[in-house]
């Protein structure tokens, strides 16, 4: 599995900041960069994250100066792989076109740190979590040993939660303890007293997963996700080897929601496993499709393949006859595996057919391609492929049914 590192060479270096801004001052870290590293980047960028490195003080970022510039004007940096033309997403995190220009000029006018008393309040960040300080962590009561080499079968690991009854959380991070080994995370509830099932990894008991460099989620206001009281958490574990033997010991850090919700999460997914790729196509297309038998207010997208993953789209056939392109992603990266939350719910009429359009390039032109002449197919692990549309939904939570134990404390 690639690591994406923010010193990596680029094909096309930056230019030179525009001339429009020549004639402004020099931006200066504590009063100009500062502000936009804070905004965009602190929350992956810092210590004890999964960023390789961090972006927090004028001495950690300084050295990054040059290298910043040319992720940020090629716009590789923050992450988001979205065609900016389709869609609007509450959790985009993109750089305004002046917030570019600012760590360019700073970088080409020999990076001044400048006064310290121009430094803003770094935002308050928990440690170690991007969703704020959990209320509870809930942790794999034994490590698991992942070997350097071979093919590991899917680990299912139950860790007790003992909750008495049901609770609403407003926030979920997964947090791996070998982010290296760890191809993607499932959590699920099942209750304490029945042997682990496998289905419930898609079932409504789904609470949330992970995939590399992805973030906790916070829901927005009036929204939660219920977790079950008298259940445990199951983790669906997906290791893939990479040479060096690591232990894992996968954290899950819940916020709970201070009063009951009006709308709770829930989601669901558009697949097609059934596919062939052939050895050397470099544009094999795969296409799935979810008709929709209820009227569904749909709040997030987050499409799902391996490393011959190379666009996905979403587009909404309505009943009446009318086709809308929710989401396009013209260059998948499996290694920035992004939910892209809606800026409003989007309702779906019942009887909508949500389709899922998907291609793969199985060539050597593809540097991520284990082997290209190899056909490949569905299957669990990085060297297969999968084809999913995941999608986040939400649905009123009727008067009554909250849960008594989400009372503010």
């Amino acid at each position: 599995m690639r690591k994406l590192v923010l010193g990596a060479v680029l094909l096309c270096l930056a230019g030179p900041a525009s001339p429009a801004s020549a004639a402004e001052p020099t931006p200066t870290f504590t009063r100009d960069v500062a502000p936009v590293l804070y905004k965009h980047c602190v929350e992956c960028h810092r210590p004890t994250m999964f960023a390789p490195m961090s972006l927090v003080t004028y001495q950690d970022a300084r050295p990054y100066a040059r290298v910043m510039k040319q992720r940020v004007m090629a716009r590789q940096m923050p992450p988001w792989n979205a065609d900016p033309a389709v869609g609007h997403f509450r959790n985009d995190p993109r750089l305004t076109d002046r917030e570019v220009d600012i760590i360019a000029r700073w970088a080409d006018g020999g990076v001044p740190k400048g006064d310290d008393k121009d430094l803003p309040s770094l935002p308050h960040l928990a440690e170690g979590w991007t969703i704020g300080t959990p209320d509870m962590v809930f942790s794999m009561t034994e490590p698991f040993t992942i070997p350097a080499t071979g093919a590991v079968e899917y680990q299912y690991i139950r860790i007790p939660v003992n909750l008495p009854e049901d609770r609403w959380i407003k926030a979920i991070e997964i947090k791996p303890g070998a982010r290296a080994q760890v191809h993607h995370v499932i959590a699920y509830t099942q209750p304490s007293d029945q042997p682990i099932s496998q289905g419930g990894v898609l079932g409504p008991n789904n609470i949330g997963g992970v995939t590399p460099n992805k973030p906790g989620v916070v829901f927005p206001d009036g929204v939660a996700r219920l977790i079950h009281g008298h259940h445990d958490i199951v983790l669906q574990m997906h290791y893939t080897t990479n040479g060096t033997a690591a232990t894992d010991r996968t954290e899950v850090g819940v916020i709970f929601a201070k009063e009951p919700p009006v709308r709770q999460a829930a989601g669901g997914l558009v697949l097609n496993p059934r596919f062939t790729i052939p050895p050397n196509d470099s544009n094999y297309e795969v296409r799935g499709v979810n008709l929709l038998v209820q009227d569904t207010l749909l709040t997030s997208l987050t499409p799902h393949m391996h490393v011959r993953g190379k666009d996905m789209t979403y587009v909404a056939h309505y009943p009446d006859g009318r086709d809308e392109t929710l989401l396009r992603v013209p260059k998948y990266d499996f290694n920035w595996q992004i939910t892209y939350d809606l800026a409003e719910p989007k309702l779906l009429p019942k009887g909508t057919r949500l389709e899922v359009i998907a291609h793969y390039d199985n060539s050597a032109n593809n540097k991520f391609n284990p082997d290209p002449n190899q056909a490949v197919r569905w299957g669990d692990q990085t060297w297969e492929e999968m084809m999913i549309g995941f999608f986040g939904t939400v649905r009123e939570v009727p008067k009554g049914a909250a849960p008594s134990g989400n009372q503010q404390h």
